[in-house]
């Protein structure tokens, strides 16, 4: 398994990472059970992955517990990635959570600890309906002056960021914060973070944390049609308004773009004898400016799949024609990062 560095860290990533959001099973992914859990995260371990990466919110921590039964005995073999909810991050609140979460995965410290969102009424309203805390969020400052103490105690290793835009980066390093990682969504059908978000992370080396590669299962040999897609999985800009559950961006989405592109990788890996998942895969992987694609694994054959893609060296005619392919999409949704929101009331600017 290929390794690289994430960020000024100096820690080695494999270059696929563990998502870890079914695990604990809840309502967006359904039911996962402690033993696949744990079946896979020693298989994971066994091949060369190191990175897992979870959040508090992620079925209300049952993730991170999970994850922390899986790693007994194995600790020191992980690299651990969790998430602070931004309506968690009061100073007494952060603190309070972080404890929390380290509770629950058993462990002294977590190796790589992320805002999950920008600080902004907008991403804090994502996380709950206190209004007066949506219209008075914490102050940034606050927010990385608790973060920078939690570190200086050991209790996290590095700090780092999630869904942040270059102009919210910029905010972060004036506030005097060394951010080790940025984790973004990334795929075939989501690249946006190409034309500003990449070149800023390579120019100031933050690493980047890839995530949503198949974006949740559209791009795997599983899905032949969008109508064959679960509501809560369809809630992004890529599809119309209408496809998804608790949809907010309220545009027409892709849908056209989408399924010409999706036609087209599927003769070109029909052509070249290779599963659309591990297409997929490795061309998120052969990007070097990503420091780990994280992708979840409800098994082991699963996993085994996954690995595949970390393995499998694409071709640079191979890497043009997907770019060429999946261009259409990219031109259709735009720079804007944030495929939740519409992109005039984008939490990621």
């Amino acid at each position: 398994m290929k390794k690289r560095v994430l960020g000024t860290s100096g820690i080695e990533v494999s270059v696929l990472g563990m998502g870890c959001w079914q695990y604990g099973g809840g309502s967006y992914w359904g039911e996962q059970s402690q033993k696949d859990v744990d079946e896979v995260v020693h298989k994971a371990l066994d091949l060369g992955v190191n990175y897992f990466d979870t959040a508090e919110v992620y079925n209300d921590g049952a993730s991170e517990l999970a994850l922390g039964i899986s790693l007994k005995g194995r600790r020191a073999q992980a690299i651990i990635g969790s998430k602070i909810s931004t309506s968690n991050t009061q100073p007494s609140v952060l603190r309070a959570h972080c404890e929390a979460s380290l509770k629950r995965l058993q462990t002294d410290y977590i190796d790589l600890y992320m805002l999950h969102w920008p600080i902004s009424p907008l991403s804090v309203k994502h996380f709950t309906q206190d209004a007066a805390l949506i219209a008075n969020p914490p102050q940034l400052q606050e927010v990385f002056e608790t973060l920078q103490s939690l570190q200086k105690e050991g209790k996290i290793r590095h700090i780092g960021i999630s869904n942040h835009g270059v102009q919210q980066m910029k905010e972060v390093q004036d506030a005097g914060v060394k951010v080790v990682a940025n984790e973004m969504a990334y795929n075939l059908l989501s690249r946006a973070i190409e034309e500003s978000v990449l070149p800023y992370c390579i120019q100031n080396e933050i690493g980047v944390i890839g995530y949503m590669p198949l974006l949740q299962g559209l791009l795997t040999d599983k899905v032949t049609s969008l109508d064959e897609l679960r509501p809560l999985q369809a809630r992004s800009r890529h599809f119309h308004h209408s496809r998804g559950e608790g949809t907010r961006h309220g545009e027409e989405g892709a849908e056209a773009e989408i399924q010409q592109a999706l036609q087209e990788i599927r003769l070109l890996a029909h052509t070249i004898g290779t599963p659309i998942i591990t297409l997929a895969l490795a061309w998120a992987i052969s990007n070097e400016a990503i420091s780990t694609t994280i992708v979840g694994s409800r098994n082991v054959k699963q996993l085994e799949l996954n690995i595949q893609g970390a393995s499998y060296e694409l071709s640079q005619a191979t890497i043009q024609r997907l770019n060429e392919i999946t261009e259409p999409v990219l031109q259709r949704l735009g720079s804007n990062p944030d495929y939740y929101e519409s992109r005039l009331n984008s939490r990621i600017y």
